[in-house]
């Protein structure tokens, strides 16, 4: 009762609260520098973002004790005219938008006209700017006790330097929330570095306590690019990174997404290295990362993180950037054409990936470091290779069966094997092996024996170590295969295609499954019957807040049907679509997949390990198995001098 009593007494106290007031412009300015200014970080944003829209080629930063002391940003943009420099530390002040419309469409990265005025009320902030090329500029003054600003004649060249010095120093309460100045600079220096991915073609320095930190030249050429790529996130992203190229048409402008994304193999501990441009903007977006996941989420090791650099540019009127006062978050207006365009463009561009185009990668890293990123080229939107009906690849066996004499592929479900005495190691050497796979493929008519230039990217078997890895021997050097893992994905490949391709088989269930809802689930699982039921699943409404499972996918048969279905009614009313489906068949063929896969200590002769090679070459996402891990690794001449000494 006391705490009843007490919470009365104090909405009493709130509605004898005194009259309503406009509050004066700067304590109106400090609460919005509450959410424009939050540290630092934040400040350097809004006026690089300034200094960006003004046109800028070349900006230089300079930062004191981790911006809290100093924050000083140089262009060589456009300019303030002197009539609009007062003006210009007035809130709601921009000249980015007049009318709706122009909001509607917002391509600029600063719009709101906050950010000026919002810094000056909690800093001392003096504003240098000139339109002409003659050295002469205006400056003003302003700080956070008084905001009366005065113009004066300054010395400066085109362009417009803000400098921000004592950050927070008249609300000490905020002062007390910053970390400490090696964390504060870090962030700082985070920001710099996205808006610096973003505009490829814009110089920057930033100078730390007289330090440069970060000197990038403005890119001219696509190597340039890619360098800068490569000095922002490591020489190694670059090095097992993908260049994505994709557009595509859609109701209202082109899709278009450029950029690089990590191999699986190059996965992180945190998600650290993932950035993602909506029309030169980062942002982090819910749908976004729900469509890389997902593409990644096949080839992944359980809770690893990819890396990427992606740039998505689309018809401003379909995004909205006016969201959030940090402008970190959009919302499109197709969520479902946008999320459908990232999976497929970044699935595809991880089918596309075979060790070919990975020892490519490798040699090309290793041959010329400055080079920094391997060139894979358009990924179009195609379908996956014919792989065996569905009929053949479920009926497998333990043992390995000898290759198809014409074809050379490896087939592990037709349950014939090798007989014991063929298990033995073959000891042809490579230009042998070379000179048989030519008469295997007669479409290699051009292949030189003498040379190595035509052998297989994973190349030939040499011999099979502890009866778990594979060793070959290609152009680049020496190949080493995890045979379980990689037999495990071309099975599981090979399981998922004819699944898909022979449709899902459903199967009645003798008890049907009773679920209690809610009213919301129950009306989700009504309006989406047609969705269940092409999914395999057959559901019906009992009443308000009950519905029934008749049916189930064959492959789903033994799963936690009731958990199943309320995790795919839950994602079906947040996103308008659900994996969990999908996701739970490929887990049973998964698993199919590894206890049919050769297992450790079996023997293989030759012609199989060769075999599995080739087969390696032909599937998508060879280069891990159905749990993330990597199949291969091939170490080069020149790694394997380093080893040995040779040369010194």
């Amino acid at each position: 009762m006391e705490i009843l009593e007490q919470q009365s007494e104090k909405i009493q106290e709130k509605s004898q609260a005194g009259k309503i007031s406009i509050l004066s412009p700067r304590l109106a300015n400090q609460i919005a520098a509450g959410e424009v200014v939050e540290r630092p970080a934040s400040t350097i944003k809004e006026l690089l973002e300034n200094s960006i829209d003004a046109g800028a080629t070349q900006i230089f930063i300079d930062i004191e004790q981790g911006g809290t002391k100093l924050i000083r940003v140089r262009d060589n943009g456009a300019g303030i005219f002197k009539d609009d420099l007062v003006l210009s530390l007035e809130r709601h002040a921009t000249s980015k938008i007049k009318e709706l419309d122009d909001l509607e469409g917002v391509s600029s990265l600063g719009f709101r006209g906050e950010a000026l005025a919002s810094i000056a009320s909690v800093s001392r902030l003096t504003l240098v700017s000139s339109t002409m090329e003659g050295g002469e500029g205006w400056s003003v003054r302003a700080e956070g006790q008084n905001m009366d600003a005065v113009v004066k004649l300054a010395a400066h060249g085109r362009g417009t330097t803000v400098e921000v010095r004592d950050l927070f120093f008249n609300t000490p309460a905020r002062r007390k929330f910053l970390r400490t100045e090696k964390t504060e600079f870090s962030h700082l220096e985070e920001v710099v570095k996205r808006l610096a991915l973003s505009h490829m073609f814009i110089g920057f320095q930033l100078n730390h306590n007289q330090r440069t930190v970060l000197s990038l030249k403005a890119a001219s050429s696509q190597i340039d690019i890619e360098r800068r790529v490569a000095s922002i996130c490591g020489p190694a992203f670059m090095e097992n990174a993908l260049s994505v190229e994709m557009n595509v048409a859609a109701e209202d402008g082109n899709l278009a997404l450029s950029g690089w994304m990590g191999l699986p193999t190059f996965s992180r501990s945190q998600s650290d290295l993932q950035y993602f441009f909506v029309n030169g903007r980062m942002v982090r977006d819910r749908v976004v990362n729900h469509a890389v996941r997902k593409a990644y989420k096949d080839v992944l090791y359980h809770g690893r993180h990819p890396a990427y650099v992606l740039f998505l540019s689309l018809n401003p009127k379909t995004v909205d950037v006016n969201v959030h006062p940090t402008k970190h978050e959009v919302r499109f207006r197709n969520n479902r054409e946008v999320h459908d365009f990232l999976y497929r463009s970044l699935y595809r561009a991880i089918a596309d990936v075979r060790p070919g185009d990975e020892v490519n990668a490798l040699a090309s890293a290793s041959s010329n470091i400055s080079d920094m990123a391997p060139k894979q080229g358009s990924m179009p939107l195609t379908s996956p290779p014919e792989q065996a009906p569905l009929a053949e690849t479920l009926v497998y066996s333990e043992t390995l069966a000898q290759p198809d004499q014409q074809t050379g592929h490896f087939n592990a479900h037709s349950g014939q094997a090798y007989a014991r005495g063929n298990s033995g190691h073959s000891s042809l050497n490579v230009a042998e092996q070379l000179a048989g796979y030519k008469n295997l493929h007669p479409d290699s008519s051009g292949i030189n024996t003498e040379s190595d230039a035509e052998i297989p990217p994973l190349g030939f078997a040499l011999a099979q170590l502890k009866g778990i890895y594979i060793l070959a021997e290609n152009k680049e050097g020496l190949v080493v295969v995890d045979a379980h893992a990689a037999h495990e994905r071309i099975t599981y490949e090979n399981m998922k295609c004819a699944y898909q391709a022979q449709g899902i088989q459903a199967q009645p269930l003798l008890v049907p499954v009773n679920i209690v809802v809610s009213t919301k689930e129950a009306d989700c699982a009504e309006n989406q019957y047609e969705v269940f039921n092409a999914l395999g699943f057959q559901l019906e409404r009992m009443g308000p807040e009950s519905i029934m499972v008749r049916q189930v996918p064959a492959l789903l048969r033994d799963s936690d049907v009731e958990s199943l279905v309320r995790d795919v009614l839950s994602d079906l009313i947040a996103h308008g679509s659900s994996d969990r489906i999908q996701a739970a068949m490929n887990e049973v063929l998964s698993t199919m997949a590894c206890h049919g896969s050769v297992r450790a200590n079996r023997q293989l002769s030759i012609p199989e390990m060769n075999a599995l090679l080739r087969d390696m070459e032909r599937t998508e996402r060879s280069g891990q198995c159905n749990h993330g891990r990597p199949t291969w690794t091939v170490q080069t001449l020149e790694e394997l001098d380093r080893l040995f000494l040779r040369g010194r």
